[in-house]
């Protein structure tokens, strides 16, 4: 353990982000009451942060001037304002690759290489690969599901099992894809390379997918595949070509700048869109990621503001007192982003949320940062696919005309995935020394 000593801090400088919850969280909970669709994201996000922003400017005895150098400093911190940026290339690659039918491409093909004794758990790999490719789980289950949904009618099988399992891959492949929101956010804040932190997942995730593809199988059912779907392995390049260069440890600008370049040219040579619609599709790329986009400028320039005021360091002494070892401040990492995303019903702003805190408690016990960036993402992922309330299952539910609670019993991958990384921190696993000067 290091040589440093926090000071108690002061917990009145949590109280915006008391507000930036209650205002997310409550809202939430009454659209939910009233039945109304998506209910955690009619209130936005930005806007519940700009509240708590507001009611920061209001504590502590700091001039407004030196308030607003606050605010701006952590708004525009380096890792702020690369993770910004890397979201808005990877929403105009996902837009780019999906509009010239990059990820048809991808579903049908899977499905025609899918054995019919085999339908359950290919449906999970191929969500796996798409989300994985695509860097989202909501855009996998809103192209994957309704396959899902149709096969499971055709062969027999019962709907919530079939879109059980593609839940479960779309979240798979989320976690690790190295264009995921999560992703890259997880990685700047706690300030290591995107693939290390792929390495040290895929150990992890790679168990929990395939003890959720047995109990699949297992529990699935035999069907037929259609047999007339159309693809080309032409759309399904610019996804391989992100794949290989983000694990050959590419600069990430470079791979996103590569992979909408390869989508766009596939599209314009075959007639996908012209070159207006490729512009224009482009933007309606970035603009997808606008509110993560604003949420990560709000929440930075707020989270310097409480750390300015004590507020994290009176979190970290909390957690501190609870936390006796190295495996402690793991779990205790976890349940910080655990606890963050029951409340948000979002894994990208509970880890934006948490970043910071986890980074101190990491740097305090000597956590890797491969380590807790993973731990980060995971618990993230497990909790954002198995609340109700969430936009995975609230997307899947709506399309496949279940209520999102007659999914959970079939949601096998998150709770494995949950259990498994309880035992990896607990066994050690896998195995990570830490880097000079962390």
């Amino acid at each position: 353990m290091k040589d440093m000593e926090l000071k108690k801090g002061n917990p009145i400088a949590l109280v915006p982000l008391a507000v930036f919850l209650v205002l997310f969280l409550g809202s939430g909970i009454y659209f939910n009451s009233i039945g109304a669709e998506m209910a955690f994201y009619q209130f936005p996000s930005p806007v519940a942060a700009t509240v708590g922003v507001i009611v920061a400017f209001f504590i502590g005895k700091k001039s407004m001037g030196e308030k607003v150098d606050s605010f701006m400093a952590g708004a525009g911190n380096e890792n702020i304002m690369t993770m910004c940026i890397i979201y808005i290339l990877a929403g105009g690659f996902s837009a780019v690759a999906s509009s010239m039918g990059g990820v048809d491409s991808i579903v049908n093909f899977g499905l025609s290489i899918i054995p019919p004794s085999f339908i359950v758990p290919g449906l999970f790999l191929i969500a796996a690969f798409i989300a994985t490719a695509m860097g989202t789980s909501m855009g996998t289950i809103g192209a994957v599901v309704p396959i899902a949904v149709s096969m499971a009618s055709a062969a027999d099988i019962p709907v919530a099992i079939s879109v059980g399992a593609v839940v479960g891959g779309a979240l798979f492949g989320d976690n690790l894809s190295m264009i995921s929101d999560t992703t890259i956010a997880a990685t700047r804040t706690q300030g290591c390379e995107m693939k290390d932190k792929f390495v040290m997942n895929f150990k992890i995730a790679l168990p929990a997918a395939v003890l959720s593809m047995v109990i699949m199988a297992v529990l699935g059912s035999r069907g037929e595949v259609p047999s007339d779907l159309e693809y080309s392995l032409l759309k399904i390049i610019p996804y391989i070509s992100v794949l290989v260069m983000a694990l050959m440890k590419v600069n990430v600008f470079v791979v996103l700048f590569t992979g909408t370049a390869l989508a766009g040219a596939i599209g314009l040579w075959d007639g996908s869109f012209s070159p207006i619609a490729l512009a224009q599709t482009t933007y309606e790329g970035y603009q997808g990621m606008m509110e993560i986009f604003l949420l990560s400028i709000l929440i930075g320039g707020l989270a310097n503001m409480m750390s300015e005021e004590g507020g994290i360091d009176y979190l970290i002494h909390v957690i501190k007192k609870r936390i006796k070892s190295r495996k402690g401040a793991e779990y205790g990492i976890g349940a910080l982003v655990s606890i963050a995303d029951i409340c948000t019903a979002n894994n990208t702003v509970a880890i934006v949320l948490t970043g910071s805190m986890a980074k101190k408690v990491s740097e305090e016990y000597d956590v890797d940062p491969r380590r807790s960036a993973s731990i980060l993402d995971i618990f993230s992922c497990v909790f954002q696919g198995i609340i109700p309330y969430g936009a995975q299952l609230l997307l899947a539910g709506s399309i496949a005309k279940l209520s999102p609670v007659e999914l959970m019993p079939y949601l096998y991958y998150p709770y494995i995935l949950g259990v498994i990384t309880i035992l990896a921190i607990a066994l050690g696993f896998p195995n990570a020394k830490n880097r000079p000067g962390n």
